[in-house]
């Protein structure tokens, strides 16, 4: 086991695309963790959908050798975090596990929206903050303004601030000397009985559960009979070790050090994140403080193509949970799509990821319905529901009022592009509430928005507003009166549970219109016409008709009396009437697909 005076445990924390994972491989080259021959860019990002999106998922742990100046060998544990705002929960579970942060930031971007959510969030971790300017070697690089801006927009000392190209390595031996001199050794209760926190677990189809903890008291090694406190599962310690940076057995893991232990767990509700592990003879009295439980702000339903794969479905997505703890998901079922789950992600990104995910990874083929934000709707009986699925939302006569979750956007932008970001705020029903100029040439725009209205589009058009310099983050901040409506697709006069959206009353009339035109471009003709219509209660807001087949009846007779021809014609709109009475609209899963497609 390692002294504790000589363990540093942190992380690099960043807004997205600032150079976090590249430094992290110029950390991994400098102290000698993986072979010259081996060394890959991002090299802490294992995932193939990390790599192809060049974007940071999971957080990742791996355990280095800093040989300082001094003479000693630290052993540094290390995580690579996510930078985008829908990952911001792995940030916050890596934040504590560390004692330290270095806050990079890019030298010609300076500080972002991330940057600001990110600092206050190591701030409340009592983390030790190293500001590390990174990307200086760039010819647009700026270091003296992104110091100022670290001062003027955070209000944190940029005095010890460290010069670093991650591209080149310059600098990256004065951050690890930074690292040893300034952040503090793990601390840990004297009475040596076993304290480890899960922040994160994996399952291995061979070995079934990997649980990756950080201990913060006592010693943990193979054979010993451990408990996890929250459901007092008792197991017998297979094996434990390190990442370096992949898993590498060791004899033990001790106070401070962070790895990963195998028990031979095969249930996987029986883990969960936060969890306390300890010792079944020499029990903790308490659990540690676990993570503050994650609140999903996006809904939607999640159907397996085939009705016949749900099992598989069900097998995937509880894995996937085991590895995502910001994934909440229930089983719920449609007349359309069958059996399915209600899912809950923490953004439009973080619910595209887990799409692909259960699709490569477990290789599920799915429908994803639309996206639902939670609304509180107060019932004329003075009930209070809260509604994630619009087939949950009560009928418009029992309802009393609606409300929707609101947040508080920051957007950080260019002065010269604020005529440009003012109107979108404004046109997504943003109230401003400051506008400052903390730099000379950038403005801070705070504004209060309905959460639905940044889901699909604002990302995107934001960027294109501000020729993508701009950058945004938000956090709820309560729920207000809305105009909430439920937009149903009929089929025929059928209503389709599974096309029901739920959206502001102002949107509904084009929101409706786009989705029959979708339907009717992806339903195929039948032998009677097929109306298409959107509808708010009993209003129809818009209206297709796919025409039916017409079998020409009269190319047999030639000349004779017209009323042959009429009598012929006559029986066919008879039987096309009869069959529309009684036909069933078949409607394939590609037009699902490209009506429940959304614009991301």
């Amino acid at each position: 086991m390692t002294d504790l005076s000589l363990i540093r445990n942190f992380c690099i924390i960043a807004h997205i695309d600032h150079g976090k994972s590249t430094l992290a491989d110029r950390i991994l080259e400098k102290t000698g963790a993986v072979a010259p021959g081996d060394m890959r860019a991002q090299y802490l990002d294992q995932m193939d959908l990390e790599r192809e999106r060049g974007i940071t998922i999971k957080a990742t742990a791996v355990r280095i050798v800093y040989r300082a100046r001094n003479g000693l060998a630290y052993h540094c544990n290390l995580i690579d975090t996510p930078g985008h705002v829908d990952f911001s929960y792995e940030v916050s579970r890596s934040l504590a596990a560390c004692e330290g942060a270095l806050l990079v930031v890019d030298a010609t971007q300076g500080v972002q929206a991330q940057t600001l959510a990110n600092t206050y969030m190591a701030l409340e971790h009592d983390l030790e903050l190293i500001p590390v300017i990174n990307k200086v070697d760039l010819a647009a690089a700026r270091p003296d303004d992104a110091c100022r801006e670290l001062e003027d927009v955070i209000g944190i000392d940029a005095s010890g601030a460290i010069l670093c190209s991650a591209k080149t390595g310059l600098g990256v031996e004065e951050i690890l000397e930074a690292v040893v001199a300034r952040v503090r050794p793990p601390r840990t209760p004297a009475d040596g009985i076993l304290r480890a926190l899960i922040f994160d677990s994996t399952f291995d189809p061979y070995r079934g559960v990997v649980l990756f903890c950080v201990v913060r008291s006592g010693v943990i090694a193979a054979g010993d009979q451990i408990v996890l406190m929250a459901g007092n599962a008792r197991y017998e310690v297979a094996e434990v070790g390190v990442f370096a940076p992949e898993m590498r057995p060791s004899a033990a893991l001790g106070p401070g050090e962070v790895g990963y232990l195998i028990a031979g767990i095969k249930d996987i509700r029986a883990v969960r994140v936060g969890d306390t592990v300890t010792h079944a003879q020499r029990r903790a009295p308490e659990p540690l403080k676990g993570y503050r439980e994650v609140k999903p702000v996006v809904f939607a339903g999640v159907y397996p193509v085939d009705a016949d794969a749900y099992d598989n479905l069900r097998d995937a997505v509880e894995k996937l949970k085991l590895n995502d703890a910001s994934f909440l998901c229930e089983p719920e079922s449609s007349q359309a799509l069958g059996f399915g789950f209600r899912c809950g992600f923490l953004g439009l990104l973080h619910m595209e990821i887990v799409q692909e995910r259960l699709e490569r990874e477990f290789g599920a083929s799915l429908i994803t319905t639309f996206p639902n934000v939670v609304y509180r709707v107060r019932t004329t009986d003075g009930a209070e529901e809260r509604v994630d699925n619009p087939a949950r939302m009560p009928d418009a006569a029992a309802i009393e009022l609606v409300e929707e979750p609101i947040v508080e956007v920051t957007v950080l932008t260019p002065a010269q592009y604020l005529g440009n970001v003012i109107p979108l705020c404004q046109g997504k029903r943003g109230t401003q509430k400051s506008l400052a100029f903390p730099h000379q040439n950038h403005a801070m725009l705070v504004y209060t928005m309905p959460l639905a209205e940044i889901l699909i589009d604002f990302h995107d058009r934001l960027k294109a507003v501000s020729q993508g310099y701009a950058s945004f983050n938000y956090e709820p901040c309560g729920y207000a009166p809305a105009d909430i409506v439920k937009l149903d697709i009929l089929i025929n006069g059928e209503p389709v549970d599974a096309l029901s959206v739920l959206v502001h009353s102002d949107n509904a009339a084009s929101r409706g219109r786009q989705m029959v035109e979708r339907l009717k471009e992806n339903i195929p003709r039948h032998q009677f016409k097929i109306p298409l219509q959107a509808a708010i209660g009993g209003k129809i807001i818009a209206r297709e008709t796919i025409n039916a087949f017409r079998k020409d009846v009269i190319a047999k007779c030639y000349g004779g009396d017209i009323t042959r021809k009429r009598k012929l014609l006559e029986k066919q709109k008879a039987g096309k009437k009869r069959m529309k009475q009684v036909g069933q609209v078949t409607v394939p899963q590609k037009a699902f697909l490209a009506v429940l497609k959304t614009d991301i």
